[in-house]
């Protein structure tokens, strides 16, 4: 059986780094279109980037074939270029043998892409493409609420 194939769009803000931060994600499946967003009072902007992809992945039933668009290099290069593999390979230890930042989100990410066919696909932000745009609204909007 064919998996069902998902687009998911994601951003993460932050006002003040750290700082109240928000997430959003946008689920497309065929036509139909689900917005998701949170927040947080006191987090990162690079923590807000990851939460958004896992809570678009949290959100799918069942095993999907996934595209993860995000302006974050951060998120993408992490797959793209395989840094989550080396720092899974050193314990968790980056290149400047420090723990790797963020390493509770990036734990339950690699679960989470182990269940699905995921491709990241990398956008630039704040450009042309109103499903970024929209999640960078909605991330903005959420880190507000806990000014």
């Amino acid at each position: 059986m064919a998996l069902t194939e998902v687009t998911i769009y994601t951003d993460g803000a932050c006002s003040g780094n750290p700082g109240p931060g928000g997430w959003a994600a946008i689920l497309i499946v065929g036509t139909v279109e689900k917005e998701l967003s949170g927040g947080e009072a006191n987090t990162t902007n690079n923590r807000m980037e990851l939460l958004a992809v896992i809570k678009g992945l949290e959100a799918l039933t069942r095993p999907c074939k996934v595209k993860v668009y995000s302006d974050s290099a951060y998120v993408v290069n992490a797959f793209l270029q395989n840094w989550i593999g080396k720092w899974q390979k050193n314990g968790w230890v980056n290149s400047a043998k420090a723990e790797v930042a963020n390493k509770d989100l990036w734990q339950t990410l690699l679960k989470l892409t182990s269940t699905h066919e995921v491709e990241f696909i990398k956008v630039k932000g704040h450009a042309n493409d109103k499903y970024n745009n929209r999640c960078d609204e909605l991330a903005v909007a959420q880190a507000a609420k806990f000014k």
